[in-house]
């Protein structure tokens, strides 16, 4: 039978339009139950917090609960595995952190390929840390301390959090772009680091802005410098890294990820929500305390991943840092 052909385009249209409508369909439904954001660190700690914020507001917008699931563990590669081996459905996501671009390097085998098998959500902050010294340590800016470790070569300890955790490489480009020597003290996490510094055990520390911004203002640490090129809105009167060491930059940051071949349309829905709540009055007050938003879509934090993968790529290999 022929089909007039006012009415086989028709057919035709409406036949093209079928995957659109269903993608669309399949958008406006999801989420159908509840979403887990599974989290690589223990729960209480800035990592858990952002993801919690998100989480409710995810869980506010979309009629879900987004419930958070710590999995501790070889520096987040658990919680990373959950979600590389998950459907890829929009039902698990992961808090992707800068140790994921870390771990690219620092482990010699992994079971899975970060940036292949993780596809990019949203990026959610940028987390910078602060150069902080004892006050016992005379100097009061950065041109002093290199010229004061110089002087003490080896007497200057440096208070290293989780080895290749964010404060460990952030000294280990320090030390890598200003030729300075000064021995680094391992511990098991920026808390204890944290402690022997403000004691006085170590005489430096490279430490989230969050954690020590009470002992900067009463005077139990001297902070020197943010570890960013520019100067951070949180502490506007320190100086920024960049200033002194141009090019350095070392910040943590935080963003969502899912596994790989999730449907664009879920990736893009989560995208938009992510960043409907970085522009929310309500939402930037409650993340200004733990750091700076980082919107954008899902390539550009995809390209954040892969640069700060190859930028911390060649740190840790020129530092020799192996994990615990």
């Amino acid at each position: 039978m022929k089909l007039p052909r006012r009415n086989f385009l028709h057919l035709a249209a409406g036949a093209a339009a079928l995957p659109a409508v269903s993608r669309f369909a399949r958008a406006q439904t999801y989420p159908t139950r509840p979403v887990r954001i599974i989290v690589g660190f223990p729960a209480s700690g800035g990592t858990d917090i952002t993801a919690r914020l998100i989480g409710q507001w995810l869980s506010e917008r979309l009629g879900q609960q987004f419930v958070i699931e710590n999995r501790p563990g070889a520096g987040t590669n658990i919680a990373t595995e959950a979600v590389v081996r998950a459907p890829a459905d929009g039902y698990t996501l992961l808090l992707v952190t800068a140790s994921n671009a870390f771990n690219a390097t620092l482990y010699d085998k992994l079971n899975f390929n970060f940036i292949g098998d993780i596809a990019p959500v949203a990026g959610i902050m940028r987390v910078p840390s602060v150069m902080l010294v004892h006050p016992s340590v005379p100097a009061k800016t950065i041109p002093e301390l290199i010229a004061y470790a110089n002087a003490n070569l080896g007497k200057i300890n440096v208070a290293s959090g989780s080895i290749g955790g964010p404060g460990h490489v952030a000294a280990e480009l320090f030390k890598m772009m200003t030729g300075t020597d000064m021995p680094l003290v391992p511990y098991r996490g920026g808390g204890p680091a944290l402690v022997d510094l403000l004691a006085g055990q170590v005489q430096v520390g490279f430490i989230t802005a969050a954690a020590s911004i009470e002992y900067i203002k009463t005077g139990r640490l001297r902070a020197l410098a943010v570890t960013t090129a520019t100067r951070s809105e949180t502490l506007p009167d320190i100086p920024a890294m960049g200033e002194f060491v141009p090019g350095y930059e070392a910040t943590s940051w935080y963003g969502i990820g899912v596994p790989r071949n999730t449907p664009a349309e879920i990736v893009e829905q989560l995208n938009k929500e992510v960043n409907a709540a970085l522009a929310d009055p309500k939402m930037k007050v409650r993340l200004t305390d733990l750091g700076v938003a980082l919107p954008g879509s899902p390539a550009e934090f995809g390209k954040l991943i892969a640069d700060e993968t190859e930028k911390w790529a060649k740190v840790i290999k020129s530092a020799g840092i192996k994990p615990e």
